[in-house]
C-alpha cells in the first residue's frame, strides 16, 4: 500500500534512502482510526493523517479492537531508512468515551514518564511531546467535530515494546522511565537526520541546565565517557554526549545560557579541532595525521618523523611514532593550545571551554589551559548540587 512518501527520498553516500514517519505521526493516525471507528461506528482500513511538513500520509490501522464506548488500534512504525531503534513497532492508541466533556490525553505501557525537571513535560506526565501531543488532540477534535459528538474522549497511547526500547534510548539519562518517548516536530523521519541528533543533544543539556548545572561535563562518546568514569574525579552520572557535534554543542550551550564546557575527548576525536573542525565526523573532515604531523613539526621533531606519522593509519600509530621520537609532550602542548585556541574562536571568548585528551594506549595527555578552572567549577557545582 502507498503510503504518501513514495516520493522523499535523500540522497547519502551515493544512496537512494527512503523517507519514514514518527511516532507522532503514528500515534495521531492510530488516534484519529480509533475516533473515526468509535465515534462513525463504521470498520476503518485505513486513515489519512496531515503531517507538520505538509506530507498526507495513508496508514494501514492494524490490530483493531472494538468494545462497549472504546476501540484500540495501532499504526506499525516505518522509519524508513533511518537506523531507528522503534523501526517496525505497533504504537496504539485507545480512545473511550466518557461522560466528562473535554478531550484528555495520557500514556499508557510503552510511553515513558517524566520523572525530573527540564523537559516540555511536566514530572508525572507521560512524555508525549507538544508537536504529538497537539498532532493527536488535533486528530480527535476533528473527528468529533465530524459527527457533531458533544460528550467526552479518553485517548490512551501505548507502546508495549517501548518498555524494553526505551532503555536503549537517551531516556534514563533524561530521567523518562518506563519507556519511550513520542517525538517527532514535522511527523517524518529524514534518513539519518543530522538536525534530530543535534536536537537530542539540546534536550539533553537543558535538562542538565535546568538542574543547575552551569558547568557541563561533555563527551564525544563512550570513549570519553570510559574514560571519565575510570580516570577522573568527577561526577560521571552528569556526562553529556555530544558526538560528533562540537561546534553545534557549544553554539546551544551559549544560546542557553551555560557558563561553561568541559569536554573529555579521545585524541582521534579531538585533535581535528585543533585545525578549527568542528564537527568530527570522517565524512566531514579528517586530517588527524596532517595536524599531528604540523605540530610535531612546530614542537621541532625532524622531518622524518613527520613523514612517519602522515603514513600512520590511527592516532595510535602516530603516537608511537611521537613517542619514539620523544616528541608527544611537545607535539601535544601545541596541539592542546590549538584545541583551546579553536574553542574559544567559536564561542567568541563568552563562555569557558577547554578538553582533557586521552588515548586508549597511552592514557592522559594533556588538558587546555582553561581544563583546571572548569573542572574546580565542575566540582564545586556538584556539592551545591548535593546540598540542595
Amino acid at each position: 500500500m502507498k503510503n504518501g512518501l513514495e516520493d522523499y527520498y535523500v540522497i547519502r553516500g551515493n544512496k537512494k534512502m527512503r523517507f519514514g514517519y514518527t511516532t507522532g505521526s503514528c500515534a495521531a493516525a492510530a488516534c484519529k482510526g480509533a475516533t473515526e471507528i468509535l465515534l462513525g461506528g463504521k470498520l476503518q482500513e485505513t486513515v489519512t493523517l496531515m503531517t507538520p511538513k505538509g506530507i498526507l500520509l495513508t496508514l494501514e490501522l492494524k490490530d483493531i479492537q472494538i468494545e462497549t464506548d472504546k476501540v484500540t488500534c495501532a499504526i506499525r512504525k516505518d522509519a524508513g531508512d533511518d537506523p531507528d531503534t522503534t523501526n517496525g513497532i505497533l504504537v496504539y492508541a485507545t480512545v473511550e468515551k466518557t461522560k466528562e466533556q473535554g478531550i484528555t490525553l495520557d500514556g499508557g505501557i510503552g510511553v515513558g514518564r517524566v520523572t525530573k525537571a527540564g523537559l516540555s513535560q511536566k514530572i508525572g506526565e507521560a512524555a508525549i511531546n507538544p508537536v504529538p501531543k497537539s498532532m493527536i488532540l488535533r486528530a480527535a477534535t476533528e473527528i468529533a467535530e465530524k459527527y457533531d459528538y458533544e460528550g467526552g474522549l479518553k485517548i490512551i497511547i501505548s507502546v508495549p515494546e517501548g518498555v524494553e526500547i526505551g532503555k536503549k534510548t537517551f531516556n534514563p539519562r533524561l530521567g523518562i522511565v518506563g519507556g519511550i518517548s513520542i517525538l517527532g516536530t514535522s511527523g517524518i523521519v529524514e534518513p539519518m537526520s543530522e538536525a534530530a541528533l543535534v536536537q537530542s543533544i539540546r534536550v539533553e543539556m537543558k535538562q542538565h541546565f535546568s538542574q543547575g548545572e552551569e558547568y557541563l561535563l561533555v563527551t564525544p562518546g563512550n570513549y570519553g565517557a570510559d574514560y571519565l568514569r575510570e580516570h577522573m574525579d568527577l561526577p560521571y552520572e552528569k556526562n553529556i554526549k555530544c558526538s560528533n557535534y562540537v561546534g553545534e554543542t557549544i553554539d546551544m550551550a551559549i544560546d542557553m545560557g551555560v557558563k561553561g564546557i568541559l569536554f573529555i575527548a579521545h585524541i582521534g576525536k579531538f585533535v581535528k579541532v585543533a585545525a578549527g573542525i568542528m564537527n568530527t565526523h570522517s565524512h566531514s573532515a579528517d586530517a588527524r595525521m596532517e595536524v599531528l604531523a604540523s605540530n610535531a613539526i612546530r614542537a621541532g621533531a625532524p622531518l622524518e618523523c613527520a613523514k612517519e606519522i602522515l603514513n600512520a593509519s590511527t592516532t595510535d600509530e602516530a603516537l608511537d611514532i611521537l613517542n619514539r621520537y620523544q616528541m608527544t609532550q611537545g607535539t601535544m602542548k601545541e596541539v592542546l593550545d590549538r584545541i583551546q585556541f579553536y574553542l574559544n574562536h567559536r564561542s567568541y571568548e563568552q563562555i569557558l571551554l577547554g578538553a582533557v585528551v586521552f588515548s586508549n594506549t597511552c592514557g592522559y595527555l594533556g588538558q587546555t589551559a582553561d581544563a583546571a578552572k572548569l573542572i574546580e567549577q565542575i566540582n564545586i557545582q556538584n556539592e551545591k548540587i548535593k546540598d540542595k
